[in-house]
């Protein structure tokens, strides 16, 4: 069930109109059509729907100013984004490296994304613009954001029991 979900989310996150978003690069299988898409996008909790996509309007607009280029969503990237953020709900474990040793790398390819170059985390934030705020603040989710080579951004948000969001950003260069 919850691959099923993480599948939805992914599409629909996909789907939803997004400020300052390039169109991703096409690599992998059909489009989804919007009948379905409409369908499934119901089906979403809206705040982290939201989030979602003000995290990818965001980052690009942090790179728009820093001089690179736009960055497309990826359904496989949030796959794995939602995949880490549900995680870090679930588990409490806030960290780059699962207890079973699987990484954003290999995370990001099992969904089916073949070239990843960064993951950034948060949790506890309650609006994107302090998620943003937070990253930028410090120099290596910086970098991942504004990595120019970068042409792809999957975002997850997942809130645990006690409502307290958990966020990931991935990005690829494919």
């Amino acid at each position: 069930m919850f691959h099923s979900a993480v599948r939805k989310l992914a599409v629909l996150a996909a789907a939803a109109p997004l400020a300052l978003v390039a169109p991703a690069p096409a690599h992998a299988g059909s489009p989804v059509p919007a009948i379905i898409a409409a369908r499934l996008m119901a089906q979403l909790p809206v705040p982290a729907r939201q989030l979602m996509s003000q995290l990818v309007t965001k980052t690009n607009q942090q790179r728009w100013a820093a001089g690179c280029g736009l960055l497309g969503v990826d359904q496989e990237l949030i796959i794995a984004s939602v995949q880490q953020s549900e995680h870090m709900a679930l588990t409490g474990d806030f960290n780059h490296v699962w207890l079973n040793g699987s990484t954003f790398v290999s995370r990001s390819r099992s969904a089916g994304y073949l070239q990843p170059t960064g993951e950034n985390l948060a949790f506890g934030y309650t609006t994107a613009d302090q998620v943003i705020a937070a990253w930028m603040a410090s120099p290596d989710h910086r970098a991942n954001m504004l990595d120019c080579t970068a042409r792809s951004i999957g975002t997850g948000v997942t809130f645990s029991a006690d409502g307290t969001p958990y966020y990931t950003q991935l990005f690829g260069r494919i």
